[in-house]
């Protein structure tokens, strides 16, 4: 390993990996409903298998194209840094079973069995029996490995049943995907919820599906394959539709080289040297574990539940609240070119920005909207909304980006629904992912154009809104509309290098603003301050201006929730900075750009991270927040993430996370903006219709 380069930086997939141990030290938190708990084990193992698919996989590509290349943050090469995950990941996946096995023993406890076949009731098994000839034993497709059947290609993340079997006295290799079709869990009859994993199912009935063959060994085995792919590595071809190249791509994701492969229990080392033979793996890349190689049956276990058992094992029922300040029974437009709106998400419900394209899309005086779409839902109303705009005469434009990673396919069937109702589509560009959030609403009222721009810190998605942290302004500011209306005109001719008065636009401007406006409070010395709420920091730019304003006496704050390749509080180049994540029922996820204090105060929201993909190599919107009002309630979100001392975690020098000194009053700031939310709202037969009410309503909300 070589010298580090930069002593105040950390190896950014380390840095992922504690952040991946932080989600699951939720998971450990005795105060936490049990089915919750259980769910922090989900997410952190979903977390890892896209981590091993995208980051180990682009190591592993590195290792082979670049074998020389070194991390300027951690002096390792791409062999070096691999060698580090997979030592890394062991301790944390043994971590991952632990827990999983106490939950599930305090879940039997109220009637949530997760079990094996030799737990079943004698009258359970007889039904898992016949569920398997029934269901399972037509449909599966075993296969064995000798000269007329070749090693199969074993699809990612699929679990597969595998067996060495013996016939006469030869051995043979065997293996059955557990069909996509079949649910992960049966659910048992009976009052309880007790439920078995099909793949334990498979397992117990092998010499049925195999009955000429005596089973030696049999064990579930789950690969973890390279998925980074980049559509751009190739030329597009002349004419070709960017559709059918992304439908090639997703074709191609199936078949990457293994990355790393589970197992259910412990094998011969003959096994062992056969999978890794055939799968081209080494030992390191094996991982043993008794917990679920899949998850998501988890999130379904609440619907099971009485109403009762419910209340007892998740967290009490929230439903994102409609803004107290925003009358239901008004127009949304005419509300938003009196006074800005802010919406905080999930506190806040998304519905008034649907409700706002919804009457745009049938008010006479709109000619336009045009929006960017990184991730939708499955079901999403905002599709409908603007099909129905075009279907109005309006023109709608859309620009849909369809390598969001692993939500290509659901874009891909949007655009076409969105093309078919006569929406004009645009697809990013071919070095460049379009991974803004911008809507722009163009009207003309008595022979004049009106803008109201949304910018968001997240996408337009009616489901993760109401779990992700994210914010969405609401502005009829003239300037910013123009500069949206712009950038528009720019995305439809293929400019990425535009000219913006207001609005921060990666590639061209977002990054040089930002070290302008760190270099503005460089200036200012130990008056200097700065304020940054991110997911990611890896940029190593940016982490030079930080550390430079920190030996400047500038004092920094960041709340980054994931990877943070600065380490702070390194003497003599970033005492000034302190960083702190919070992980909770939420998962954290806007932006937050602030430099200066009081009246000198800039504040920005926006969709970048501060990661080098961001700032250079997609289309990224940071917009400028000039509201007092909005100004206040961003603060409000701040001062609440500040203030946490339940939920917050604080970044060491070492690159380690300690939990944060108690003093005083508990304080969850995620719990804190749900009460606030409850406590703002109001019933809009009880709002006040006179003009200025805004205004009183924002003053008591933030006096």
């Amino acid at each position: 390993m070589g010298a580090k380069k930069y002593p105040f930086t950390q190896n950014r997939e380390l840095s992922w990996l504690r952040f991946n141990d932080r989600v699951l030290s939720e998971a450990m938190d005795e105060t936490l409903p049990l089915l919750e708990r259980l769910k922090f084990i989900s997410i952190f193992t979903s977390n890892l298998d896209e981590f091993f698919m995208i980051r180990v996989g682009s190591l592993f590509d590195m290792m082979h194209v670049k074998a020389h290349a070194i991390d300027n943050k951690s002096g390792m090469t791409p062999k070096e840094q691999l060698e580090h995950i997979y030592r890394a990941v062991r301790p944390l996946c043994e971590k991952r079973d632990k827990l999983f096995g106490s939950i599930q023993l305090q879940l039997r406890a109220h009637g949530v069995s997760h079990l094996a076949y030799e737990e079943l009731e004698s009258v359970e098994q007889k039904y898992v029996k016949q569920y398997f000839k029934s269901s399972v034993l037509p449909i599966l497709s075993p296969q064995i490995v000798d000269t007329h059947h070749p090693f199969p290609h074993l699809q990612n993340k699929v679990i597969h049943v595998c067996a060495m079997l013996k016939f006469k006295s030869k051995q043979v290799f065997a293996v059955i995907p557990v069909p996509q079709a079949l649910p992960e869990v049966l659910f048992l009859p009976g009052i309880d919820v007790r439920y078995i994993r099909m793949e334990d199912i498979i397992l117990e009935f092998m010499d049925q599906v195999f009955d000429n063959y005596t089973v030696d060994e049999k064990v579930c085995i789950c690969i973890t394959r390279n998925a980074d792919i980049n559509p751009d590595d190739e030329a597009f071809d002349v004419g070709s539709d960017f559709r059918k190249k992304m439908k090639k791509v997703l074709g191609q994701r199936r078949r990457l080289a293994p990355v790393r492969m589970e197992i259910s229990h412990s094998i011969s080392e003959h096994f062992i040297s056969y999978l890794c033979e055939h799968l081209t793996l080494t030992p390191a890349m094996i991982y043993t574990t008794s917990a679920p190689m899949t998850m998501g049956y988890v999130f379904s276990l609440a619907d099971k539940l009485t109403d009762t058992k419910r209340k007892a094992l998740t967290y009490p029922v929230f439903k994102p609240q409609y803004p107290a300040r925003i009358h239901k029974n008004e127009s949304i437009l005419r509300q938003v070119q009196k006074k800005d709106i802010l919406l905080s998400y999930p506190f806040e419900s998304m519905e008034p920005f649907l409700q706002m394209i919804k009457e745009a899309s049938n008010d006479p005086t709109v000619i336009s909207i045009k929006i960017t779409i990184y991730r939708l839902a499955r079901k999403t109303k905002l599709v409908e909304y603007l099909c129905n705009a075009a279907e109005n005469g309006k023109d709608v434009t859309v620009l849909i980006e369809l390598r969001a990673r692993f939500d290509e396919q659901n874009n891909i069937d949007w655009s076409e629904r969105l093309e078919e109702a006569g929406c004009t589509i645009i697809y990013g560009f071919e070095d460049y992912k379009v991974h803004s959030k911008l809507c722009l609403i163009t009207k003309k009222e008595r022979g004049e154009i009106q803008y109201i721009t949304q910018i968001g810190t997240g996408n337009y998605n009616e489901k993760t809104a109401e779990m992700y942290t994210d914010l969405s302004l609401l502005t009829a500011n003239q300037e910013i509309g123009q500069d949206a209306n712009i950038f528009f005109q720019n995305m439809g001719i293929g400019n990425l290098m535009g000219s913006y008065k207001n609005l921060l636009v990666a590639p061209v401007s977002l990054k040089t603003s930002v070290m302008r406006l760190i270099d503005e409070e460089i200036a200012k010395g130990n008056d200097g301050r700065i304020f940054l709420k991110l997911n990611s920091l890896t940029d190593i730019d940016i982490i030079e201006k930080l550390k430079e304003a920190s030996c400047a006496g500038v004092q920094i704050q960041m709340m980054i929730r994931g990877i943070c390749c600065l380490l702070p509080q390194v003497p003599g180049m970033t005492e000034n900075i302190r960083v702190f994540n919070v992980v909770g029922r939420y998962l954290e996820h806007s932006r937050i750009y602030c430099f200066g204090s009081g009246k000198n105060e800039k504040m920005y929201i926006s969709s970048a991270d501060f990661m080098t993909r961001n700032t250079e190599r997609r289309v990224e919107v940071a917009a400028p927040v000039y509201d007092p009002d909005i100004q206040a309630q961003i603060h409000n979100v701040m001062d609440a993430a500040k203030s946490d001392n339940v939920k917050a975690r604080i970044l060491c020098a070492d690159g380690e996370y300690i939990k944060k000194p108690f003093t005083g009053t508990a304080v969850d700031s995620q719990q804190l903006l749900m009460q606030q939310a409850q406590q703002q709202q109001t019933t809009p037969s009880e709002l006040p219709q006179k003009e200025g009410f805004f205004s009183r309503l924002r003053h008591r909300i933030f006096k």
